[in-house]
């Protein structure tokens, strides 16, 4: 079965920056969809950043476009978001999804419905 494990948070002061980590394991199927998923105390989750299989570029939510980059390493199965410019609104539990497929895929949602698997999450704090 497909595993998420997230890496990377921490402490950092307003105009910071963090780089996340999502490692996949046990992969069945050839490709993956990630996307990255955030939720601030007494906040509904907010779909962050995603990458698909098959395309070379992330989408990105407004709240963090211009600020954050969704990038993969194949060779490690591991998928990065780099924050920068962090601001206080961005203190948050930041969880990765995948979606799987056999076929690639050249487009991906921030909605949390289509992500099958989940991470357990890793706390991110910006404060000064």
């Amino acid at each position: 079965q497909l595993q998420l494990v997230e890496s990377g948070g921490g402490l950092v002061q307003p105009g910071g920056s963090l780089r996340l980590s999502c490692a996949a394991s046990g992969l069945t199927s050839p490709y993956y969809t990630i996307g990255w998923f955030r939720q601030a105390p007494g906040k509904e989750r907010e779909g962050v950043a995603c990458i698909s299989s098959g395309g070379d570029y992330g989408y990105y939510a407004d709240s963090v476009k211009g600020r954050f980059a969704i990038s993969s390493d194949n060779a490690q199965k591991t998928v990065y978001l780099q924050m920068n410019r962090l601001e206080p609104e961005d203190t948050a539990v930041y969880y990765c999804a995948a979606r799987t497929s056999y076929t690639l895929d050249f487009s991906c949602g921030l909605g949390g419905d289509w992500y099958t698997y989940w991470g357990q999450g890793t706390q991110a704090t910006v404060s000064s």
